[in-house]
């Protein structure tokens, strides 16, 4: 999880736009052919738009965009450190 990834995600992209992109990912890790390798990029990037999707959420709930940028960043390194 790279949260400047996230950022881009939510300053660029659509909640709509980015769970079709979610959706599409899924879909294609239960691909047949496709390599471990694939499938760990795909995870990665399937992990970034769900903090996307958080940090807009959060946004529609009332947060600035840095605050709930922050916010997020805080859950994350909280859940880390446990």
């Amino acid at each position: 999880m790279k949260v400047p990834v996230i950022r881009q995600f939510f300053e660029n992209s659509t909640p709509e736009q980015l769970n079709a992109t979610l959706e599409v990912l899924e879909a294609f890790c239960e691909f047949r052919g496709v390599s471990e390798a694939e499938v760990d990029v795909a995870g990665e990037m399937i992990t970034n738009i769900c903090g996307a999707l958080e940090v807009h959420e959060s946004v529609i709930g009332g947060l600035e965009p840095r605050e709930a940028l922050n916010a997020f960043s805080q859950k994350v390194m909280g859940s880390i450190d446990r």
